[in-house]
């Protein structure tokens, strides 16, 4: 019996959760609206999961896929770990482990606003802009290094880090939402939120330049120069308070990169015209 018993049982292999990872991978924005997110992305990444423990099962391939079409967003390469984790709920579940839809719903929907906390402040928010300030200082002087260097080893390292975190989350399963929805991952937020304010700042500081050529006159052929003045009460003044400028109107206004651009050109031209810059 139990020799017939371990024949019965359902087991993913590798090149299967291979496929659901590089589906997720390429795909997780594919199909995206403001209704659905990264729900059909998530549910395609699922199908060769589906139909190796379901296949020939019709009605639970459907049920499967239906589960997993509903509304889902995260940071995608850290999410990862939910497709993961959703792989041995579905070999667990198929095997027959009391798991229903609304149990898998609710670990999706309580670890995708964690990691996507997390992913975002680490990614877009700290490693991006990190990895950006030096391909701008290799790319100086019209150098094809800088972008090669962002492409590679941005592509080299998000794709390791997605997988590793898939098959993380498989191998710990459940076992893993502790890790990333507790006090520690909470600090870890804070943290790379933090760290990532300080990249950004000081991105900032090395690669945007203003200055004003205002001066003053007070009579008897003296000048008060306008930005050194600024610049003593606070090193880089007007470069900090363009860098705010542009961040509140993407930030706060929902303006898109390309019209905050125009802005600036305006902005620049008016400010030669008049003799400011």
């Amino acid at each position: 019996m139990e020799a017939k018993h371990r024949e019965t049982v359902k087991k993913l292999d590798k090149a299967t959760l291979r496929r659901s990872w590089w589906s997720w991978y390429v795909g997780n924005l594919s199909s995206m609206s403001f209704e659905w997110l990264e729900s059909f992305g998530f549910a395609v990444s699922m199908i060769p999961v589906i139909k190796k423990l379901y296949g020939g099962n019709k009605e639970e391939e459907i049920k499967a896929l239906k589960r997993h079409s509903v509304f889902y967003n995260t940071e995608p390469q850290l999410g990862a770990a939910v497709n993961g984790i959703m792989c041995g709920m579905e070999e667990e579940r198929a095997n027959g482990a009391p798991i229903d839809d609304e149990v898998m719903n609710g670990i999706k929907v309580g670890l995708m606003g964690p990691l996507a906390g997390i992913g975002d402040a680490m990614i877009p928010g700290m490693y991006i802009p990190l990895l950006l300030s030096i391909a701008i200082g290799l790319a100086q002087g019209g150098s094809p290094l800088g972008p090669i260097f962002y492409i590679v080893t941005y592509l080299t390292t998000i794709t390791a880090l997605s997988y590793f975190v898939f098959f993380k989350g498989y191998e710990l399963g459940t076992k893993s939402v502790d890790m990333i929805v507790g006090e520690a991952a909470q600090r870890a937020r804070e943290a790379f939120n933090l760290l990532g304010s300080i990249v950004v700042g000081g991105v900032a500081a090395s690669y945007v330049n203003l200055q004003t050529t205002l001066r003053i006159s007070t009579g008897a052929e003296k000048e008060i120069i306008v930005n050194d003045v600024l610049n003593g009460i606070f090193p880089k003044s007007l470069t900090l308070l363009l860098v705010i400028f542009c961040w509140s109107l993407m930030a706060k206004k929902q303006m898109s990169p390309l019209k905050v651009m125009g802005i600036l050109v305006l902005l620049a031209m008016t400010g030669v015209f008049l003799n400011l810059f």
